[in-house]
């Protein structure tokens, strides 16, 4: 049986601003754009949460909620550095890291560097650590598949750990709302709500075929996970084929210009991380999902390889007049690099799909 860790950083972006700037510890910070103008949220501090502001919300509102926010621009750099600190001490522990973000990983502890059995014991080191040479929070999910590793480190948020053993693990499910299970969005959450399913128990009376008659292939997913099974392992050191942004937003937006900035924030962070890896791409594609759900993706390769915001920017703009954003309401946003100049490894950031960023 597998001993999984899942490690995701506490508020990752305006930690570090709060870490670096005294002034704004204990005060409800937003990274993103300028209130006074088309900005979006890229996260907010706890503090700031307090008064319902969340990624992707317009900066606008986000003001108009808490008046006395400080509002900060990113500083992707900043945050890839501290992300790569978090990581020496992850590959300390283990050689099985697998990044989902630059805030968020997947460790398994089964083998181990630390010789130490208790994958509990080694999160509770990893968090100190992390803590002592960052200055930065992070809260972990300890059990036997990612599943469930995932789940847990969201139960003691923030700076908290959550065991979910093999024997807790029926139970731990059964109570679990669907919604906070992983393939779980909205319009599928609704479709479960419909059957009668609300939680992991609900889910779990519903046989194979009834699940993948109502969804398809993730039928067998729900079916599995609703039994505890997930037999996904961490992987590392594969090369990646793409990275890539998405932004899911708390309301349809039909405004280009704002769509624009939320791309300039994903073009930034792109940035950032090719930077990192030390890598260029020739391919740029743009996602844009309607508020129907219809989605469509659109593509330019181009000769020579790019690495920077701007020049991104600028292909994401001429791909998105292709598209009838703003004529048609949008709900996500998705930029993706691809054909890189040079191999970038897996243990540069992957995929973020859930609310900016």
């Amino acid at each position: 049986m597998r001993k999984i860790i899942h490690i995701d950083m506490d508020a990752f972006f305006a930690a570090v601003e709060q870490r670096d700037n005294p002034q704004l510890r204990g005060r409800p910070v937003v990274v993103g754009g300028d209130p006074g103008g088309r900005g979006v949220v890229a996260t907010c501090s706890y503090e700031a949460r307090r008064f319902g502001i969340h990624s992707a919300m317009s900066a606008a509102r986000a003001y108009r909620l808490c008046p006395q926010a400080i509002f900060v621009r990113p500083r992707f750099e900043a945050y890839c550095e501290a992300s790569r600190q978090v990581r020496e001490i992850f590959l300390d522990c283990t050689d099985l890291v697998e990044p989902l973000s630059l805030d968020e990983a997947y460790l398994d502890v089964t083998e181990n560097k630390l010789d130490n059995p208790s994958a509990t014991r080694i999160a509770q080191q990893i968090r100190r650590r992390i803590f002592e040479e960052t200055k930065l929070t992070a809260s972990a999910g300890v059990s036997y598949n990612k599943f469930l590793a995932k789940v847990a480190s969201d139960v003691n948020k923030p700076n908290g750990l959550t065991l979910v053993t093999p024997e807790q693990a029926a139970e731990f499910i059964a109570t679990l709302a669907v919604r906070r299970f992983h393939g779980v969005g909205r319009v599928t959450e609704k479709r479960m709500q419909r059957l009668g399913i609300l939680t992991g128990g609900d889910l779990l009376r519903h046989s194979l075929g009834t699940l993948q008659r109502h969804f398809g292939s993730s039928g067998e997913y729900f079916y599995q996970i609703a039994r505890g099974i997930d037999e996904r392992p961490v992987v590392s050191n594969r090369i990646r084929k793409s990275i890539g942004k998405e932004t899911t937003l708390a309301e349809d937006l039909a405004d280009r210009a704002q769509m624009l900035t939320i791309l300039g924030r994903q073009a930034e962070q792109l940035a950032a991380l090719l930077r990192q890896g030390d890598g260029a791409a020739y391919c740029l594609t743009l996602k844009v999902r309607y508020a129907d759900f219809q989605t469509l993706t659109r593509s330019r390769t181009v000769a020579n390889a790019f690495c920077e915001a701007a020049q991104m920017l600028a292909m994401a703009e001429e791909l998105l007049a292709k598209t009838a954003a703003g004529q048609q309401s949008v709900r996500l946003l998705g930029l993706t690099v691809s054909q890189f100049e040079q191999d970038i490894p897996l243990a540069d950031p992957l995929q973020l799909e859930l609310p900016f960023p």
